[in-house]
């Protein structure tokens, strides 16, 4: 369900600094060079949501021989995502607190839902030239499939 004013292919992505669940702070141009899987997710303590965050933490060896860094992003708060990722036991995948100014990233790449008060579900990749190159949309109660992902970043 594209909205108007989504980020598309071809565009250039807006940075963004933001702190994740160990209070450092990530921010997008920093990873000029590299890949970066922006992988959206509404909100953390869902099963959804979890098995998306599961699916990167699985797959960080990939996405590094790829090239790529792959970041979870939700609207919630640092101490949040902290004890989250504690509970799922992620320990090498960044998850980016999008709390304050609330959905500011989201809002950014156009896929902020106002009537929910989060974003969208899903993946966004920025290339080494922070141009954007990928973007998907997924259903809220789905997991996005990991593997089209990596096959993309096998492409490039």
């Amino acid at each position: 369900m594209a909205q108007s004013g989504m980020v598309q292919p071809g565009d250039m992505a807006e940075n963004f600094a933001v702190k994740d669940q160990n209070d450092k702070t990530f921010g997008l141009y920093e990873h000029a060079g590299s890949r970066v899987l922006l992988s959206f997710h509404p909100l953390a303590w869902t099963e959804f949501c979890a098995a998306q965050m599961k699916s990167l933490e699985e797959n960080q060896e990939r996405f590094a021989e790829l090239g790529c860094v792959a970041v979870g992003l939700s609207v919630d708060s640092r101490p949040c995502k902290e004890a989250w990722a504690k509970s799922l036991g992620i320990t090498k995948t960044r998850l980016l607190c999008d709390f304050w100014p609330h959905g500011a990233v989201a809002m950014k790449y156009g896929i902020f839902r106002d009537a929910n008060g989060f974003s969208e579900r899903a993946n966004i990749i920025v290339d080494g030239n922070q141009k954007v190159v990928f973007v998907k949309v997924y259903p809220i109660h789905s997991v996005p499939d990991i593997g089209e992902i990596i096959a993309f970043l096998q492409k490039g």
